[in-house]
């Protein structure tokens, strides 16, 4: 990218132009346009840089997003601070502004990582970003902040899950399942991929009626459910959020099955005794635990499972491992305050650890790429009744935080298994063959 910026061609022209622009903001918008267009040099990316006097920097001609940075300020302490972690609260407060496909917004991150500006070019962004006016307060709402627990503490769960039934609801399906889905084509609903996905699970475990079934990390209880009411299952679910566990035991309730679902707040580390469930499954949890805490994790499940048992375990992992990266920072500062990922090798490692033999182990990456794209086109859709049950900075940090892990997801970096296992020297339940999953 280079040359002279010119006038934004865009279709809301109220949405990224300002009619009248003082000589003074004028002036800022002129150096901003020369610092941005100097970082971006080289870039070919899909993203488009608009100014907020209508200001559009040399880009792609028809780019997939465009970001409209509102307030000059916001790139005076771009370059000050050297840091893009500062950007998230420029957005969630309405100085920056994102149009059209936010995935495609992650294409910025490896440029800017590669870059390799001389010592001169630094030396004169830094004193072109000194003559720009320090940021504006925006209105839109305050931002998210940060809550520091210990790893997978009810503090650090109710701040992620807590946010309020009603805002999960708005982009969820019928089911309340946040989780990647299992989907059969690119044309199949949500719904019905997540149905899918609930049975999908049952069988990998071969639940047979009577069996007991332990849930860690139960959520809204959409699978406690599914166990008790199409395999006959006895079903034991834990949740840490209050506000899961209240909707969970009332949709248990509506199904008449308490005599079939028991689901309460606790902690997995607070399970007593051995050998109690004939299955024990763990769905989208094991991201909060720790990579410290997996010992006590894997440990407690196998303590937990009778011979003869099933353990799945199912969870995100990252090809690099949990390292300081703006990625990792923007999650632990926003989403999952004790989120931490590691390699799918460490998981297996632990859980053999734990004396686990693994048995079935399967990839579901692209599904969890193709549900979060649901998840987003859902929650722009309800965008009004999402930010009525939440804030609106809640809802542009869950735009931003799904769109990102739908770029991860897709690009490869995070992945997403299935782990059946068993007690290792056992003998397993299970067939030669894996064609009964798919009869």
């Amino acid at each position: 990218m280079g040359g002279t910026p010119q006038k934004s061609d865009l279709a809301n022209a109220s949405d990224f132009e300002s009619d009248a622009v003082a000589p003074t903001l004028k002036n800022a918008a002129e150096i901003a346009a020369g610092i941005i267009s100097t970082i971006l040099t080289g870039y070919q990316g899909r993203v488009a840089i608009v100014l907020g006097d209508g200001t559009r920097l040399p880009g792609p001609e028809h780019p997939r997003c465009t970001v409209l940075i509102r307030d000059p300020g916001v790139v005076r302490k771009l370059v000050l601070k050297r840091d893009f972690l500062p950007l998230v609260e420029d957005y969630l407060h309405g100085a920056i502004e994102v149009d059209g496909d936010m995935e495609a917004l992650f294409d910025l991150e490896p440029y800017i990582s590669g870059l390799n500006l001389s010592l001169a070019t630094r030396a004169h962004l830094f004193s072109q970003a000194l003559r720009l006016p320090r940021p504006q307060t925006w209105g839109v709402g305050k931002g998210v902040p940060a809550v520091v627990g210990h790893r997978n503490s009810q503090t650090s769960i109710a701040y992620h899950y807590d946010v309020s039934n009603d805002f999960y609801r708005v982009w969820l399906d019928p089911e309340m399942l946040y989780s990647c889905a299992y989907f059969e084509s690119e044309q199949q609903s949500l719904a019905e991929a997540q149905r899918d996905k609930l049975d999908y699970l049952c069988r990998k475990l071969r639940l047979k009626p009577g069996q007991t079934l332990l849930d860690i990390g139960c959520g809204w209880g959409a699978l406690a459910l599914w166990a008790a009411r199409h395999y006959g299952a006895r079903v034991h679910g834990i949740t840490l959020s209050k506000e899961q566990l209240r909707h969970g035991q009332a949709r248990v309730k509506e199904a008449r099955l308490e005599d079939r679902v028991q689901l309460e707040l606790m902690d997995y580390r607070n399970l007593q005794g051995q050998e109690k469930y004939d299955r024990v499954v763990s769905v989208g949890m094991f991201e909060h635990v720790g990579i410290d805490n997996f010992s006590v994790y894997f440990g407690t499940a196998a303590r937990l499972l009778k011979r003869g048992g099933l353990f799945l375990n199912h969870g995100i992992t990252n090809n690099t491992g949990w390292v300081r990266s703006l990625s990792s920072r923007f999650i632990n500062r926003y989403i999952f305050p004790d989120g931490e990922l590691t390699r799918i090798s460490d998981v297996c490692d632990a859980m053999q650890r734990a004396g686990f033999e693994l048995l079935d182990i399967e990839c579901l990456r692209r599904h969890y790429a193709m549900t979060l794209r649901h998840w987003i086109a859902a929650l722009k859709a309800g965008s009004d009744e999402a930010i009525r049950a939440s804030s609106k900075a809640t809802y542009r940090l869950w735009q931003l935080y799904m769109s990102g892990c739908a770029n991860y997801f897709e690009q490869g970096e995070l992945g997403v298994y299935q782990i059946v296992a068993g007690h290792q020297h056992d003998r397993q339940p299970l067939p030669l063959r894996r064609s009964d999953l798919y009869t």
